[in-house]
């Protein structure tokens, strides 16, 4: 299974579905809270985020080489193996 990590905003709606899709589907990932992280932490989470989706925009999931952005089920899935 490819290591998953979630980058998202705790107020941002699709995220939060983004969020209750993995869960739903029982995958383990990393969840990393971008606007609750300050100084370099923030500074570091917005340069991982940049590498992935230069537009800097959430939910952005990394599955192992694949990025989804947005919540899209559909390329979750496919991207999970599902």
């Amino acid at each position: 299974m490819n290591e998953v990590k979630l980058f998202a905003l705790s107020t941002c709606v699709h995220c939060k579905n983004t969020k209750a899709f993995l869960d739903q589907c029982g995958v383990k990932y990393e969840c990393v809270f971008v606007d609750q992280l300050s100084g370099p932490k923030r500074q570091e989470a917005i340069a991982e985020v940049r590498k992935h989706n230069p537009a800097v925009s959430f939910p952005t999931v990394v599955i192992g080489e694949t990025v989804v952005v947005g919540f899209d089920k559909k390329k979750l899935e496919k991207a999970l193996g599902r």
